[in-house]
């Protein structure tokens, strides 16, 4: 009896379910009838950025009457191999957030849309900062539009200065006081480190930011042109070495292996007292409930004679190659990037967005610690430079990260590294 209950049940929810779908497909039919549908893909997934970035699609889809976005999350290890893929294929989405520092390479290959068609780029280029329009030209036309950007900042717990006998008002300023404030920051117990005052290497500051830091906000290819082994970027790596010696390599370890399994991170748990990352790891203090005292300032200056050089990288909106709605889809793109979309996700991700009144706009009303961070991260924007990815040496990173990972970690020289590696590019001109 109960089986034959259980059966008539299970029959009743399958044919409900079918109705309930049916109808589901017709509303939306409904919803999308005479509009053109655009594919939108990011991968924006999170608590705190997939709201934001639906109210903006929700915002734009109720604004007018012609169009309609669907939005689809794709994780971020998936989505570029994904649109790839789908470019290939001839079906992509008509959107995509893409990386900012690529695109020519991907206008090279043929896998993005020429703009130009869609947009007057004399006028239209002054509501973005210049150098974040320049990434986004091939052969002068545009073939993406800059929706963020980033830039790196030094945060610094405010309650471990006052306790090493530093002004919190006045954070290091170049990477000899750096030096200096990190040893007074630095705590050991039973021989072993139990709070370590700055690692350089730590946070989203990596050695090829380091290395352009120290020469003058050069990096490794400028303008077709290596600058790899150039006497600042030695000085500057052997400086790396020299804190990885100062830790030792089993701390480095340690405090490496908290970062990637899950752990507080060692900053906001007190474990580090100077980190470097960008704007948006504000969240991940005001989220994690420590209520934690922190302080934020510019990258610290190679010497007292240069600036605080920082490296940005960031994220475009582009219509990949072969998109059945390129129109349509930049119509969207102007939305997304306008100043007040760009507003609302400054104001809620304290990313540094590509619109110079969206930032400016934010700025004005954030309060209290929210403003602090966006008003660096601002600020920092003017020492902050961009890395296309060159067209003639698209994997040039993957040649040289590892030798000067090596040179860091002492298993070979500064000088010799960096002049291994420049050869080695070379090798590798298309």
């Amino acid at each position: 009896m109960t089986k034959k209950i259980s059966s008539f049940l299970l029959v009743v929810i399958l044919i409900l379910s079918t109705i309930l779908s049916g109808c589901s497909s017709k509303t939306e039919a409904a919803n999308t009838k005479g509009k053109v549908v655009v594919n939108f893909w990011t991968f924006w997934g999170s608590e705190t950025r997939r709201p934001v970035i639906e109210k903006i699609v929700n915002d734009f889809n109720q604004s007018q009457d012609r169009i309609i976005v669907k939005h689809t999350f794709i994780p971020w290890g998936d989505i570029w191999t994904k649109n790839l893929a789908a470019v290939a294929a001839g079906n992509p989405a008509d959107v995509v957030i893409n990386d900012i520092n690529s695109v020519a390479q991907r206008a090279e290959n043929n896998q993005a849309e020429d703009l130009s068609m869609y947009i007057k780029a004399d006028t239209f280029k002054k509501q973005f900062y210049p150098n974040l329009w320049d990434t986004v030209l091939y052969k002068g036309k545009p073939y993406a539009v800059p929706f963020t950007t980033d830039t790196r900042l030094l945060f610094y717990n405010i309650d471990a200065f006052k306790e090493a006998g530093l002004d919190p008002n006045t954070p290091p300023k170049t990477w000899e006081e750096l030096e200096e404030y990190a040893q007074k920051l630095d705590r050991k117990q039973d021989g072993q480190f139990t709070r370590i005052g700055f690692y350089p290497l730590f946070g989203g500051f990596g050695a090829p930011s380091w290395l352009k830091n120290a020469d003058n906000g050069k990096g490794y290819i400028e303008n077709g042109k290596l600058k790899i082994n150039t006497p600042n970027k030695v000085k500057a790596l052997e400086w790396l070495a020299d804190w990885q010696k100062h830790y030792g390599d089993k701390t480095i370890q340690n405090y490496q292996a908290e970062f990637s399994n899950g752990q507080a991170n060692p900053f906001i748990s007190g474990k580090v007292a100077m980190y470097t990352d960008v704007a948006t790891f504000y969240t991940q203090i005001r989220d994690s409930g420590t209520k934690m005292n922190f302080g934020v300032a510019p990258i610290p200056s190679f010497n007292e004679n240069s600036k605080h050089w920082s490296d940005g990288g960031g994220f475009v909106a582009e219509v990949p190659k072969g998109a059945k709605h390129p129109k349509e889809a930049v119509e969207f793109i102007k939305y997304l990037t306008g100043e007040k979309a760009q507003k609302y996700w400054a104001e809620k991700n304290y990313d540094n967005v590509a619109n110079i009144n969206g930032a400016e706009s934010a700025l004005k009303d954030l309060t209290g610690d929210s403003k602090k961070v966006y008003q660096e991260a601002v600020n920092a924007l003017q020492y902050t430079t961009m890395s296309p990815v060159p067209i003639h040496y698209p994997d040039y990173q993957n040649r040289i990260n590892p030798i000067a990972e090596a040179a860091t970690q002492g298993k070979s020289s500064p000088s010799n590294a960096l002049e291994k590696a420049e050869k080695d590019v070379e090798k590798m001109k298309k």
